[in-house]
């Protein structure tokens, strides 16, 4: 099927596959490919908030102050996008989402969280794929601030997802009862997202 991308996208054959850590169908790179649906936003960080909200017992905004005032969380994990492009070992620096959990006290009916973005995009994950140790908001990659083409001030990073469930621009959480299709979902996505088995699309 056709991409929505635009893209910039360069791969490097000389990276070694390892076939522990190289899903099926993926090619690797040493680069970071930039692909966008859509202009890339600017932020007033003055402004900007992130609202962690729905099926919650506590719901917060918080500026960018306050997060970067809770406790911060750093991991190394691969990226794998639906395009066939797998990055190993991106260090990312961010709050690890138990924390989140932990602040907004989701009720017993929330079995899925929607990642709200810039433009009205979204996409969505079962609480139980949120669980792992190694699920961040990030706003720093590789020891720099998360750049504005790759999601930055802050994206979702969902390492045992494709790329897409790792949300640019991320702007709100919603814990929600239902699952709600996104925008990539909505155009022929897979909505497991599991590059282990190439749930690539629908």
């Amino acid at each position: 099927m056709a991409s929505f991308f635009r893209r910039d996208r360069t791969l490097d054959p000389r990276v070694v596959a390892d076939p522990h850590r190289q899903p099926p169908g993926q090619v690797l790179t040493d680069k970071w490919p930039v692909l966008t649906y859509g202009r890339t936003p600017r932020y007033d960080m003055k402004a900007w908030r992130l609202r962690l909200m729905g099926e919650v017992d506590n719901p917060v905004t918080l500026s960018w102050e306050e997060l970067l005032a809770l406790p911060k969380t750093e991991i190394t994990a691969d990226m794998h996008c639906v395009t066939t492009w797998s990055r190993l070992d991106n260090r990312w620096e961010g709050v690890a989402f138990q924390e989140l959990v932990e602040l907004v006290r989701p009720r017993p009916s929330a079995a899925f969280v929607v990642a709200h973005c810039d433009a009205g995009y979204t996409t969505s994950l079962p609480v139980q794929a949120l669980a792992d140790s190694d699920v961040l908001i990030a706003y720093r990659h590789d020891g720099i601030d998360l750049p504005a083409e790759h999601g930055g001030p802050l994206r979702l990073v969902v390492p045992k997802r494709y790329a897409w469930k790792s949300a640019k621009w991320l702007e709100g959480l919603e814990w929600s009862e239902r699952d709600r299709l996104g925008f990539w979902e909505r155009n022929g996505y897979n909505n497991s997202a599991d590059p282990w088995l190439e749930e690539r699309y629908w």
